[in-house]
């Protein structure tokens, strides 16, 4: 199995601009709101609150008879008086002075029961129930406030493009001003990239001294856009920009435009540049652009989109009607491929500055940037352990440094040693080494066979990386792994070098072909790998004679996770031609490497022997065992040697990881 990590990051940053701000009369603030206003809507839920439940409160409710009761205290001479209504409801008192309630039926003949209270010297009241005009405006006073809260804050919500309120927060800008204090990150903070700093830099020095650009009528950028991987320090370049700018700098999130209240991105993007124009010259940063800067059309709501009209708005302010003098946009994405057209057009972002992986001597002067402050032993060597990392990217290497110093504090140390980084290289590569996974002797050494078959196949291999190192500890997913480390990272690969690569990924395979007579399971992820390249091969570099100098290269995945699937730019008869030649390079390639290691199966004996009897092989002595065989095997009568057949190569990552 072949697991490849290639790193280039980018560490930028741009010079500062002095020169004061532009005197500009300030804005007035809005009057302030009077202080008694704030009171109305709680002094309101309160008079409804009295109003409704007071009176039963103070009062307490009287006792409910039923009517058979009520007559039979009438019988007793127990009821003093009653008010009877029109509608049949009874409120009396009785002798003893508690009040009481109850209602006559109307279906009953209740005749006699005038009889009754008069015989018993009960006093009547008759009463008329009504409504009155206090009862009709108490029932609408809830209403009345509920009406008059929706009109308070419709008027809240008007006031919020002049930002005046409360409510008119959701219209300003939540962009963090760098006025005065700066941020303590310089450009000395970021390691290499001298180009990308010197870009960056010009927009600063631009703003700085217009007048020396002017001279020879040469205008600055409207805006610049950082491009590259996650983790590259597009970020870290706009806090040293920052840091070192004399300039107000204001940054934002893409994600902090967009709302769930229509109009609000926009009026935010609105806010933001008025703000960037009344301190001009300024900076604007804008993290994460293509939260908001993705290709129009594909929103659910068509042009009344809210993500669109933020982006509408952003195009108008960055180079619309009104010029924004004195404003120069700072962008930063890893997708580049989503932005919006318009939006990088010129006249808008005039500048795409590529912040790539970092090389092997950028890497190393990262790693003695995040390296400051700590105690580190002799044996370290930073330019050996950048020619490990490649494919790192600087956040990966600032968690490989604190890895290593967390392996060092787990072992009862204060300073940090080569073999600390080696660990927390493998950990992060690999994953966590759990001791008790351990392996059945016949896994073992089946494992030990496999791992020696992909060192010593890649020793053999001319234009072959390397080996580093080869273990059977397992790791992670990972039973056995065998390190490739380039001596010079690659930027053209030949046929010769794939093909090798090939070899080397089947090399495992292929040692369990030749020592057992039949492969097993782990070789599962080396044939991906090899599949994947020889894939590329055919379809992508034009190296198959049968299919030609034609290449169909892939623009990234399609509509349902795949561009073959449904955006495929060749024929199902190429489709076929391309599998057969794919299945032939892997045919080939493994037997290249079952014949080199049948050619060489001493060494690979003595290899297996080695690997179980200490686990981990360092690759100088897997390249002292292959030299070993070879010069044996050269002076064998009628020997060919290693390469008797023909050239082969490889398009290892940078770090090739045979597992």
């Amino acid at each position: 199995m072949i697991s490849r990590v290639v790193i280039n990051s980018d560490h930028v940053s741009a010079p500062a601009r002095s020169g004061p701000p532009k005197d500009t009369p300030p804005k007035p603030a809005p009057p302030p709101m009077p202080g008694w206003r704030r009171f109305l809507i709680p002094l309101g839920a309160l008079v409804t609150v009295a109003l409704l439940f007071g009176p039963a409160l103070v009062a307490g409710q009287p006792d409910a008879l039923p009517y058979s009761e009520f007559v039979t205290r009438v019988d007793g001479g127990q009821v003093r008086s009653v008010t009877v209504d029109d509608q049949g409801g009874v409120e009396g008192t009785l002798t003893d002075g508690k009040d009481f309630t109850t209602r006559i039926p109307t279906a009953l003949d209740t005749a006699a029961l005038a009889g009754r209270l008069a015989a018993h010297k009960v006093e009547i009241t008759a009463t008329r129930t009504g409504t009155s005009f206090l009862s009709v405006v108490l029932s609408f006073l809830p209403l009345l406030l509920l009406i008059g809260f929706f009109v308070w804050s419709g008027r809240m919500a008007r006031r919020q493009l002049a930002g005046g309120g409360p409510l008119g927060m959701f219209g300003r800008s939540r962009a963090k001003v760098t006025d005065v204090v700066r941020p303590e990150t310089r450009l000395a903070d970021v390691a290499g990239y001298e180009g990308a700093k010197q870009e960056i830099g010009e927009v600063v020095d631009f703003l700085r001294n217009p007048g020396q650009y002017r001279e020879v009528g040469a205008h600055g950028p409207r805006g610049v856009l950082m491009v590259g991987p996650p983790g590259t320090g597009k970020t870290l370049l706009a806090r040293a920009v920052a840091g070192e700018a004399e300039v107000p700098f204001l940054s934002i999130a893409g994600s902090g435009f967009v709302e769930m209240f229509v109009g609000v991105g926009a009026s935010r993007v609105r806010d933001l540049f008025a703000e960037a124009r009344r301190r001009a010259p300024s900076i604007v940063f804008i993290d994460e652009i293509d939260a908001i800067g993705g290709r129009r059309g594909g929103g659910l709501g068509g042009s009344h989109d809210e993500r669109e009209q933020t982006l509408n708005q952003l195009l108008a302010e960055m180079d619309g009607f009104e010029a924004s003098s004195g404003v120069v946009v700072l962008a930063a994405t890893n997708r580049p491929e989503t932005l919006d057209r318009a939006l990088l057009r010129p006249g808008r972002f005039d500048r795409q500055v590529t912040v790539p992986l970092p090389a092997q001597s950028e890497r190393a002067a990262i790693l003695a940037v995040h390296t400051r402050g700590k105690h580190l032993t002799e044996d370290v060597d930073l330019t050996r352990v950048a020619r490990a990392t490649p494919g790192f990217s600087g956040a990966d290497l600032a968690n490989l440094v604190n890895e290593a110093a967390i392996n060092a504090v787990r072992t009862g140390r204060s300073t940090v040693s080569a073999a600390d980084l080696d660990a927390a290289r493998d950990r992060i590569l690999l994953g966590r080494r759990d001791a008790s996974n351990a392996l059945l002797p016949d896994e073992k050494q089946s494992v030990a066979v496999h791992e020696s078959g992909h060192a010593l196949v890649a020793a053999l291999c001319e234009d072959a990386d390397p080996v580093a190192k080869v273990t059977i500890l397992p790791a992670g997913m990972a039973l056995g792994v065998t390190q490739q480390l380039p001596e010079a990272e690659r930027h053209l690969y030949t046929e010769n070098h794939l093909k090798d690569s090939l070899a080397v990924r089947l090399g495992g395979r292929a040692a369990e072909l030749v020592v057992f007579g039949h492969g097993s399971t782990g070789a599962s992820n080396d044939l991906a790998g090899a599949t994947g390249l020889a894939t590329r091969m055919v379809r992508e570099f034009g190296l198959s004679e049968e299919i030609g100098p034609v290449g169909y290269a892939s623009d990234g995945p399609g509509y349902l996770g795949g561009d073959e699937l449904v955006a495929r730019p060749y024929s199902e008869q190429t489709q076929r031609v391309i599998d057969a030649e794919v299945a032939r390079l892997l045919r080939e390639a493994e037997a290249r490497a079952v014949d080199l290691l049948r050619m060489h199966r001493v060494a690979l004996d003595d290899l297996t022997a080695r690997l179980l009897a200490e686990e981990t092989v360092d690759g100088a002595v897997v390249e002292a065992i292959a030299a070993a065989s070879a010069a044996s095997f050269a002076r064998t009568p009628g020997g060919t040697g290693p390469h008797g057949d023909g050239p082969d190569g490889g398009i290892p990552p940078q770090i090739s990881l045979q597992t």
